[in-house]
C-alpha cells in the first residue's frame, strides 16, 4: 500500500470530476469555433447501415467476421473439468497456491485497507464448458460497505484498480489468462460452478449438462449488437461525439443486463444470453466498445490545428 487514505482517494476523484466538468464546459462553448470546418458533406454510409467490408480503427482484426471467429464447437461441454487445473473435483494445490498469491498481491497494492472475505474461481473453468477461450475468473469477495458507505464509488474504485492490474499483468495458468474481479459480498453471483480458493471447497458444485446450446439464436443476438457497434463507429467518424457516447453507454448497459438475465435463468451459463455475451467477448466487440468510448472522449477534447 502507498499510504493513501480513503479520504485522499475520494478527494482526488472529486478533483478529477471537477476538472473534467470544466474542460467539457469549455469545449461545448468553443467547439463550433475551433473544430468544425463546415457542414458535413453529403454521402457516405448512413447511420442505419453498416459500412460494407470495412471496420473501425478501434475494431480488432476480424471484426465483422463472427462466423469465422467463433465456432459452435467451442461451446461444447466436456466429460470432466479442465484436467490441468482439477483432479476430479479437487483443484490442484499448485494452482490454488498461485491464485491465492495473486489475489493477496492485488489487495496489498491497493491504496486503502481491504479485508478479503473469500476468493473464488468461477466461469467456464469451474464448469464443464471450458474451452481454449476460457479465462481464470478470479473473484475477490469483499464487503463494499466496510470500505465506505458510498458503494457506487467503492465499486468504481475497485473496477479501475482491477482494470489497471489486468492491463499491467499478463499472468497465465496452464495457458489461461488470469482475470481479477472484485465482488461485493452483499451481491449474489449467479453461476452453476463456484469454488472457494480461500476455503478450498465448492460453494456451488457444477453439474454436467446434456442439453444442446441454441448457438444460432445466440449468434443472431450477438450480431445485432455488433451491427449497432459499427453504427456507433460511423457516428464518431461523423463527429457526432455526444450521440456516440450515449449509444456506447446504452449498448454496454444492454450487454450487461442481457448477461445478467441469462445467468439468472434456469440455463445460467448455457443460456442464449450468456452465450451471446461470450461471442461478443471472443470476437472483440466488447473491447471495441471500450476503445470507441476512449476515442469519443479523445476526439471530443481535441482541438484541430485548422
Amino acid at each position: 500500500m502507498n499510504g493513501m487514505s480513503w479520504k485522499d482517494f475520494v478527494d482526488s476523484i472529486h478533483e478529477v470530476e471537477a476538472y473534467q466538468k470544466k474542460v467539457r464546459k469549455g469545449y461545448v462553448k468553443d467547439r463550433n469555433k475551433y473544430t468544425r470546418t463546415g457542414p458535413q458533406k453529403k454521402g457516405g454510409a448512413p447511420f442505419n447501415q453498416a459500412p460494407p467490408n470495412s471496420r473501425s480503427k478501434s475494431a480488432p482484426p476480424g471484426f465483422g467476421a463472427m462466423g469465422e471467429e467463433v465456432e459452435p464447437e467451442s461451446f461444447d461441454t466436456h466429460e470432466m473439468l479442465q484436467p490441468d487445473i482439477w483432479s476430479d473435483l479437487h483443484i490442484n494445490q499448485d494452482i490454488r497456491d498461485i491464485l491465492l498469491k495473486v489475489a493477496q498481491d492485488f489487495i496489498a497494492e491497493l491504496p486503502v485497507p481491504v479485508k478479503i472475505k473469500d476468493i473464488t474461481l468461477t466461469g467456464s473453468l469451474a464448469n464443464y464448458n471450458w474451452s481454449n477461450y476460457s479465462d481464470v475468473d478470479l473473484h475477490i469477495i469483499v464487503d463494499f460497505l466496510g470500505v465506505d458507505e458510498n458503494t457506487v464509488l467503492v465499486k468504481s474504485f475497485f473496477d479501475n484498480a482491477r482494470m489497471r492490474w489486468n492491463n499491467k499483468h499478463q499472468i497465465r495458468v496452464k495457458g489461461y489468462d488470469v482475470e481479477i474481479y472484485v465482488e461485493d459480498s452483499r451481491e449474489s453471483h449467479k453461476s452453476s460452478g463456484v469454488y472457494s480458493i480461500k476455503n478450498n471447497k465448492w460453494i456451488v458444485k457444477p453439474r454436467k449438462y446434456r442439453q444442446s446450446i441454441d448457438f444460432g439464436s445466440a449468434k443472431r443476438k450477438a450480431e445485432d449488437i455488433e451491427f449497432q457497434a459499427n453504427i456507433v463507429s460511423n457516428m464518431l467518424t461523423a463527429k457526432k461525439y455526444e450521440q456516440a457516447t450515449k449509444n456506447i453507454e446504452r449498448l454496454k448497459k444492454k450487454i450487461k443486463n442481457m448477461r445478467r438475465a441469462g445467468l439468472e435463468s434456469e440455463r445460467q451459463e448455457f443460456s442464449i444470453e450468456n452465450i451471446a455475451f461470450k461471442i461478443l467477448r471472443r470476437n472483440g466487440t466488447l473491447g471495441m466498445l471500450n476503445d470507441l468510448k476512449t476515442r469519443a472522449y479523445d476526439d471530443m477534447m481535441t482541438i484541430s490545428e485548422e
